[in-house]
């Protein structure tokens, strides 16, 4: 089993949004989704774990590692929704990652986050396609 994901871009942010699982078989799919975010959007990226099933502890070290590679860009991560053990293993070395207990709220944070602009997905993103610009536009 592995996760589906989609990137929305807002004025200042952007949002990361996973479904599935994200166990040790979707690390490196994670991983890619983090590179997409870094290549195309700015400022933090909300990482929203609302239709995420659950995670692994491999999963978890997966996030701090993104979380130290947006801080190397200058970009910060912001979780919202954990998964309902609501744990993160601590690697020591990470970055602050605030936790949002709902993308409004993480929106909220961000004086609402604005309209969506840009819009990006796995092909197997649950859901319709927003009306921000199309994938791979």
């Amino acid at each position: 089993m592995t996760i589906e994901w989609r990137y929305t871009t807002h004025p200042g942010l952007g949002v990361l949004s996973l479904s599935g699982y994200l166990g040790a078989d979707a690390v490196g799919r994670f991983s890619g989704a983090v590179g997409w975010a870094l290549a195309r959007g700015t400022g933090p990226v909300v990482l929203d774990l609302t239709g995420l099933r659950g995670w692994s502890a491999g999963g978890q070290l997966a996030v701090a590692e993104a979380a130290r590679r947006l801080a190397t860009e200058g970009r910060g991560l912001e979780l919202a929704a954990i998964p309902a053990d609501g744990s993160l293993v601590p690697t020591g070395d990470t970055p602050p990652i605030p936790v949002h207990c709902d993308l409004e709220a993480a929106l909220a944070a961000h004086h609402g986050g604005g309209e969506e602009q840009r819009e990006w997905r796995s092909d197997d993103w649950p859901g319709p396609r927003t009306t921000a610009a199309p994938a791979g536009s």
